[in-house]
């Protein structure tokens, strides 16, 4: 059996999909290990992982809400993944030291990982949380595209092998890819083994926690959507949120909205039959109940919907965000809206359209069909699997659990 230590960041939508590859290699007997923010892996993984702590933040902040294009991707990485691959290092490194894995598998936005990992001459897969990576994105903006790679350079010459001339961001010897090309469309093709896996989705498939289920004992003709805009926008939301439940509200006896507002933006919105405001919710589990989403095209909100063939109107904020929609729309899958502008008006008749339109749900349900056939979390597995055996770590003796869990913070 392997060993495989996850470097991830402090963010849900990137533990998520690590999450699952986890409990599957560990259902296959591996051992497994964390390298992050305890209270964030703790709190998403479950069952007490094992944690080795890294400094940094537990989460992005200090960005303003109204943040967008090119600025808000300097701040991303400028303000918060740089700063935390350099708070992480060390951190990474001892847990390399402790655990002794026979690979990384570091988050494609976690540099740490892959950084530190090829400096002390481990094996190391890329967990790519999100395909906008994949796609040619920075073409019209050269001297973005420069900055960001002079910004890895850095980082590699700080924490990383100097000599090493790889992009950071892909491992050479195998990237995962949490979704398929029938969402992503053309592709750039890395120096890397590229796998797509589709959505990682075990570990939170049969989670339900206290949702009123019986909410959704719907009448004929009403139809079920979700409205959220994931975990990390919970300070820019309000206005869209709002004029969403307004467009539901519009609409009495045809539509009905379940709402994820974890900021709570909505706190002074009277209740009322048509809509349900939560500040948590089983996503996964809910989805199987849905006709549509409303999202901020976070890609995992997205893959999620479409692994249950659900179609989307989605309103990109930033970051990835534009890239994943502009997926989403050309797989014929949904409708864009624009997220600092579309009221009530805008994204009702979008609502209608997906819900309505038998085009929309035929699309979604063909990528759902590819990311079934392309293996999830198994997939993943298997091809760590392969990697651990064919690069097996010289000079990383076995120690036992005991010895491991000395270093580790439980």
């Amino acid at each position: 059996m392997s060993r495989f230590l996850f470097v991830v960041p402090p963010l849900t939508g990137h533990i998520n999909p690590a999450a699952a590859v986890a409990a599957e290699l560990t259902a296959r007997g591996h051992e497994v290990a964390w390298a992050g923010r305890p209270e964030v892996v703790g709190r998403l993984v479950g069952e007490r992982p094992r944690v080795y702590e890294c400094a940094g933040p537990d989460g992005i902040g200090g960005r303003p809400p109204d943040l967008r294009g090119v600025a808000a991707l300097k701040f991303l990485w400028a303000g918060f993944l740089g700063p935390l691959a350099e708070a992480m290092a060390p951190g990474v490194a001892a847990a390399v030291a402790a655990f002794r894995p026979d690979v990384v598998v570091a988050d494609q936005q976690t540099v740490a990982g892959a950084l530190v990992a090829e400096r002390l001459g481990v094996p190391f897969a890329t967990s790519s949380t999100t395909s906008a990576e994949l796609t040619d994105s920075m073409a019209g903006m050269p001297g973005v595209h420069s900055w960001l790679t002079g910004l890895l350079g850095e980082l590699r010459q700080r924490i990383g092998d100097p000599a090493a001339t790889h992009d950071p961001r892909f491992s050479p010897a195998l990237t995962l890819a949490f979704t398929t090309p029938e969402l992503t469309g053309p592709y750039t093709t890395p120096q890397t083994d590229l796998r797509f896996v589709g959505p990682a989705l075990a570990a939170r498939r049969s989670a339900s926690g206290d949702f009123p289920w019986q909410w959704l004992d719907l009448a004929p003709g009403t139809a079920a959507v979700l409205i959220t805009l994931g975990t990390a926008n919970t300070d820019a939301g309000g206005r869209f949120l709002t004029e969403s439940v307004a467009a539901v509200r519009a609409r009495t006896g045809r539509l009905r909205a379940v709402v994820c507002d974890p900021g709570g933006l909505l706190g002074a919105m009277p209740p009322g039959p048509d809509v349900l405001i939560r500040t948590e919710l089983p996503q996964v589990a809910l989805l199987e109940r849905m006709s549509a989403v409303v999202c901020h095209a976070g890609h995992n909100t997205v893959t999620e919907a479409l692994w249950h063939g659900v179609p989307l109107v989605v309103a990109p904020i930033r970051d990835d965000q534009p890239v994943v929609a502009a997926q989403v729309v050309g797989a014929g899958a949904g409708l864009r809206v624009k997220f600092a502008r579309a009221g009530r008006e805008q994204i009702g008749a979008a609502l209608d359209a997906v819900v309505t339109e038998p085009g929309y749900r035929d699309a979604a349900r063909r990528v759902r069909d590819a990311f079934r056939a392309a293996g999830g979390e198994s997939a993943a597995a298997t091809h760590l699997e392969k990697l651990a055996a064919a690069a097996p770590v010289a000079g990383h003796p076995r120690q036992s659990p005991t010895e491991r869990d000395a270093h580790a913070r439980q």
